[in-house]
């Protein structure tokens, strides 16, 4: 769906409730690329519809310090659409998903563009969590509570599995997935060509995943970044979000900075899909360059 018309039907969602901030159905989508010889797969769940009323993004500045950098962009000014995407990587002996987005209980599409992508989600070997959050974690469970991955092995850090579990809210997902889960430590190779990079701030084990096949390099930044224009043009503004907003500032500052020095390829769940390409240097803030197709 072009990124207009995903404005547009977040917007027709918060039309019926100017306080609603959900996630809005969308069609499936898988979009394959290749990271050095590895086949990578984004897959499309929902949007989340994010109102500009400074509860989520710029909370210290207010709504219109962010309508303004919205409408220097280009974008309207009403609502914050942000992508809820998934990330399948192809390896020898592995296949592996990174999250697993809101799930199938209220509408998520993963399913279906598991099946875009011809896929079995039967044959999923890993599911790798960047953090606990319900829009990564949601889709771990069928509608009807089952594992949705039934083969796989899921795997987070241990501060964030602690920080699962620590939820009341989670304890019918974590009774679920305990048998499944194994913990690591930051830093650590996950499976054979994936790394986990921490990034605490967002959550407490919050992890992104860097994919390495050859001379090329893909990081799934996770929740790093929100807003593909907000989030990148004022990354000094903390996001509500957040569960340590001053760490989780100072972790985007240094990851934007890192990735626009190296011009290292870029998967962020939340940006417009596919959600794939790199961070550039523009003034005090950075900007979003795609990925050609």
């Amino acid at each position: 769906m072009p990124v207009k018309s995903i404005f547009a039907a977040a917007l027709a969602l918060l039309g019926a409730s100017s306080a609603l901030a959900g996630p809005v159905p969308i069609g499936p989508a898988a979009t394959a690329f290749k990271v050095g010889s590895i086949r990578v797969v984004a897959l499309r769940d929902m949007i989340n519809a994010v109102p500009n009323d400074a509860s989520v993004f710029g909370p210290q500045v207010g709504v219109p310090a962010v309508s303004a950098v919205l409408r220097q962009a280009g974008a309207p000014t009403d609502a914050l659409p942000l992508g809820v995407d998934a990330l399948l990587v192809e390896l020898p002996g592995h296949t592996v998903l990174i999250d697993t987005g809101l799930g199938p209980k209220v509408g998520g599409a993963l399913p279906r563009s598991f099946a875009a992508a011809g896929v079995d989600p039967a044959k999923v070997t890993d599911v790798l969590i960047t953090h606990s959050h319900g829009d990564h974690v949601g889709g771990l469970l069928t509608a009807d509570g089952g594992l949705a991955f039934p083969n796989a092995t899921i795997r987070m850090a241990a501060a964030e599995w602690a920080f699962l579990k620590s939820k009341p809210d989670n304890a019918a997902l974590a009774a679920a997935i305990t048998p499944k889960v194994q913990t690591f430590t930051p830093g650590a190779s996950v499976v054979p060509g994936i790394r986990a990079i921490p990034l605490p701030g967002h959550t407490p084990g919050h992890s992104g995943y860097e994919i390495v096949s050859g001379k090329e390099r893909l990081l799934d930044i996770g929740d790093s970044a929100h807003s593909a224009i907000v989030s990148l043009a004022k990354p000094e503004w903390v996001i509500a979000y957040d569960t340590d907003a001053k760490q989780g500032v100072i972790r985007r500052e240094a990851t934007l900075a890192q990735l626009a020095a190296s011009h290292e390829r870029v998967f962020s769940p939340h940006f417009p899909f596919p959600g794939v390409g790199q961070i550039v240097k523009r003034g005090t803030g950075y900007v979003w360059q795609p990925a050609r197709r």
